[in-house]
């Protein structure tokens, strides 16, 4: 099983971590909600929990519970801007389809 950033990303999340001045990492995580199912959910790291996984990708790490590691296994996570939009991209192979705004997904 394995997650991993781009190296953008990785850079991205380093970033945001020393502007921040605390935190491990990254945790990504699911839930249910929009218009096909399941949205990513993104957020700092302060601590681990018990039934978290933890993998390192470029120098970073990526915490993600049990439940959710079963649909992002595989997945690659990018950071890109459009216009004046930026964020976090995630290529999950686990994903069957996407709705029209690319809020969530169908596995």
């Amino acid at each position: 099983m394995t997650i991993q950033l781009t190296d953008i990303a990785a850079n991205r999340v380093e970033s945001f971590l020393a502007n921040r001045g605390k935190g491990i990492g990254l945790r990504l995580g699911v839930k249910t909600t929009g218009c096909s199912g399941m949205a990513y959910v993104i957020e700092f790291v302060d601590e681990v929990q018990s039934d978290d996984e933890v993998f390192e990708s470029k120098g970073v790490k990526v915490v993600i519970d049990q439940k959710s590691l079963l649909f992002l296994d595989g997945t690659e996570v990018d950071f890109g801007k459009e216009g004046l939009n930026e964020g976090f991209k995630f290529s999950n192979p686990n994903a069957k389809d996407e709705c029209g705004c690319g809020e969530s997904f169908t596995v």
